[in-house]
């Protein structure tokens, strides 16, 4: 039997953001954002990383644990489960231009563990999930605007 930690796990997402060469502004605001989550318990954070990879393509990696200013994190840190592996880091920095920087967070969605409990309790499994991106969204909201 899974223990009671797995019972209840709930979906775990990850997504990868790139910041192109002099644009990124890392005021703590992320990190902030990114703490009322931990701390509301809307999501676990799993692994958080830090990718720079130079204008000769050689990847520099960060864990949390090596970056200064992210006090609001170190709450989180006894949570970070390090899920990603070295491969994985390096087919995503595989994707990275060239003299950028992008940040990868792992979380787990903690506010729908117990329906994706239940769901599994009940002999459910998933078979599909996708996101639409907020750009999307806005150019439908947009086209629908301009049809009326």
């Amino acid at each position: 039997m899974a223990s009671p930690d797995t019972d209840e796990l709930g979906p775990v997402d990850y997504l990868v953001v790139e910041f192109p060469p002099a644009t990124s502004h890392f005021t703590g605001e992320m990190a902030a954002e990114l703490d009322k989550l931990v701390t509301s318990g809307t999501i676990r954070v799993l692994d958080l990383v830090i990718l720079t990879k130079g204008a000769d393509g050689e990847l520099d990696v960060m864990e949390v644990d090596d970056l200064d200013d992210v006090g609001e994190l170190r709450a989180a840190e006894a949570q970070l489960a390090g899920l990603l592996a070295e491969e994985d880091v390096v087919n995503l920095a595989a994707a990275m231009e060239p003299g950028t920087t992008a940040g990868v967070l792992v979380w787990e969605n903690v506010w729908a563990g117990p329906f994706a409990a239940a769901t599994r309790r009940s002999g459910g499994q998933l078979i599909a999930n996708g996101r639409i991106p907020i750009q999307a969204i806005l150019a439908s909201i947009e086209a629908d605007e301009g049809g009326e």
